[in-house]
């Protein structure tokens, strides 16, 4: 099934208008990865749509259990994901149904109905990136209660507005958080102690694409570092972000943790996505 955009909208809503179809089976479509935008798979709902674009929907891949992300690792006790952006770790009062747990459980379910998965940690909705899941109780107990002794490597890649000050540095900061969920910098040390390291892998006219580590896993921790900077990262609206985006520019893109299964360092790593390199291309070509 082939549509072409008539005008912008969100890829949801835009389906739900022009298809004689009810709007459950347009998610299970886009929930299961059987959605095409330009040839690119799309999952979001909110998908920023603009006239021309080609959808195209695989109808006869509705039914299948399969991941419509990449499977970074996966053996007995545990399985790593590529999460995309725009997707939810867990469940919420108001989104049950559409998260990357519910996506996961259904696939490992699909291959043994007495499978169980469990979250060993989280990325916020609008990041994508490496997620972990165990696949025994077992598994996720050791690595959740030993975390932060058992993770040596956790890098992202963002791209932010503007430029720093400095090509690499750190930034130190103490967070606090509003009942809204809105973290902030506190001028005292009566908050959370977040450390954020970061340097410049390139940079363009108005961006810099940033390698950034942290030392520390508080929410939205890179997030804030950045915007306090005033150099917020692309498409991060509740942060500052000004720019137009599709989605926001900041990617879980390597992990490194101790798997006591193995009782070995192991290595999880995803390229960084497209979009990244392109919004740099593209500025230096209008630059």
């Amino acid at each position: 099934m082939k549509l072409i955009v008539k005008k912008d909208s969100e890829l949801l809503q835009y389906l739900y208008e022009n298809l004689d179809m009810p709007k459950k089976r347009i998610k299970q479509y886009l929930v299961h990865g059987s959605v095409y935008v330009d040839n690119d798979k799309v999952t979001q709902y909110n998908y920023k749509l603009v006239a021309g674009m080609k959808i195209t929907i695989d109808t006869n891949s509705k039914r299948v259990r399969k991941l419509p992300f990449e499977i970074v690792f996966e053996d007995s006790h545990l399985l790593v994901v590529n999460k995309p952006s725009g997707l939810l770790t867990i469940a919420t009062d108001k989104e049950k149904e559409r998260t990357l747990y519910h996506i996961v459980r259904d696939y490992v379910v699909s291959q043994n109905s007495h499978s169980r998965i469990f979250i060993v940690h989280r990325l916020d909705r609008d990041t994508s990136g490496i997620v972990l899941f165990a696949k025994d109780e077992k598994t996720k107990n050791q690595l959740q209660e030993n975390w932060n002794e058992y993770v040596s490597l956790r890098e992202y890649t963002a791209v932010v507005s503007g430029h720093p000050r400095e090509k690499e540095g750190q930034v130190v900061q103490y967070l606090k958080e509003t009942k809204t969920h809105l973290v902030y910098v506190s001028r005292h040390e009566d908050g959370k102690k977040a450390i954020t390291n970061y340097s410049v892998i390139r940079s363009s006219k108005n961006y810099s694409m940033l390698k950034v580590t942290i030392e520390t896993g508080r929410r939205n921790q890179i997030r804030v570092a950045c915007a306090s900077r005033k150099m917020p990262i692309v498409g991060d609206k509740k942060y500052g972000s000004r720019v137009k985006a599709n989605r926001l520019f900041l990617h879980a893109n390597r992990l490194k943790i101790y798997y006591p299964v193995i009782k070995k360092d192991i290595l999880f790593e995803v390229s960084v996505p497209r979009e990244f390199k392109k919004l740099l291309d593209r500025d230096v070509e209008e630059g």
